[in-house]
């Protein structure tokens, strides 16, 4: 499974998109990026790609009007997640807007989702006899 990772400007532009609020976190993950809230992630950067997670509705809306793309490896992309329409990684009148705007749905949708529970740490293994 290939991992394309993402350039110094796609992750500046997913910066530029994600809400710049106390609440998000963005963590890098394996060589791209995800932005969290309350332990959940809410958008991620695949390659030059951006993921949200959103609503049932909102994501039939999004994928119904958008040419949206697959989010994550091609062989298996993310369940639950749609890729932004990758136009909109330009500089085109209005994409960062429009791509704020989708971002800016999809935390306030996980926002709204039980906090993730850290898992407790695994116990130690029993040393070999």
């Amino acid at each position: 499974m290939e991992m394309p990772k993402a350039s110094d400007a796609d992750k500046e532009h997913f910066r530029a998109v994600v809400p710049e609020t106390p609440e998000v976190v963005i963590k890098p993950m394996f060589g791209n990026l995800g932005a969290f809230v309350h332990g959940n992630m809410f958008a991620g950067l695949f390659g030059p790609t951006i993921g949200v997670k959103l609503s049932d509705t909102d994501k039939a809306t999004l994928e119904s009007t958008e040419r949206t793309v697959p989010f994550g490896p091609a062989e298996r992309p993310m369940g639950g997640y749609t890729g932004l329409p990758e136009i909109w990684n330009g500089e085109g009148d209005g994409d960062e807007a429009r791509a704020r705007a989708w971002v800016e749905k999809a935390f306030e949708h996980v926002a709204g989702l039980p906090p993730k529970v850290a898992k407790a740490p695994k116990s130690p293994k029993a040393p070999k006899k």
